[in-house]
């Protein structure tokens, strides 16, 4: 049987490639029963002289990266029946995701989605190709954004499937 003590860790964004790894990881963690997290990080705000508008850009970002995480954690529920852990932090992405999982060492896997096209698979993945994400090693597993919803449902299910039969014939 698979242990709901593990964690997924999806990394939330606007980019329209991330509803791809939200739907694999989604789908991934509900086969083998585990819990889904979804980090979304907001960027400080660059200071300005009025501490109040700062505060005020500040109280935007959250309310928005807030909005985004309930709206996506919604549709994950409804494609895939899968209850998302929205996880709120401010600072850089890349140190945050790395302190997320010193923290929660429940984590195993890391679902990012690459871009599609001619830019690059996008600034985290590039990063993480040359860096990796530093402290705990967790495998990284990097959906491509140009995947059809189909062949990602596809693609996890395969998956999810050898993974079950094997902790089961262990337990």
């Amino acid at each position: 049987m698979s242990d709901a003590r593990f964690a997924c860790l999806v990394v939330a964004d606007e980019s329209e490639e991330f509803p791809a790894a939200l739907v694999y990881a989604g789908l991934l963690a509900k086969h083998v029963n585990w819990r889904l997290i979804m980090l979304r990080v907001v960027e400080p705000a660059d200071p300005v002289p009025w501490a109040s508008i700062t505060d005020e850009m500040r109280r935007q970002a959250h309310d928005a990266a807030e909005t985004l995480t309930q709206r996506f954690a919604a549709e994950i529920w409804a494609e895939c029946g899968v209850t998302a852990e929205p996880v709120l932090r401010e600072g850089e992405l890349k140190p945050e995701i790395r302190k997320l999982l010193t923290q929660d060492e429940s984590v195993k896997l890391v679902v990012l989605a690459s871009a599609a096209g001619p830019g690059g698979p996008g600034p985290l993945v590039q990063s993480l190709a040359k860096q990796g994400l530093g402290g705990r090693p967790v495998p990284v597993v990097v959906v491509p954004g140009a995947l059809k919803r189909e062949e990602i449902r596809a693609l996890a299910l395969s998956l999810a499937v050898p993974a079950l039969e094997a902790s089961e014939s262990t337990a």
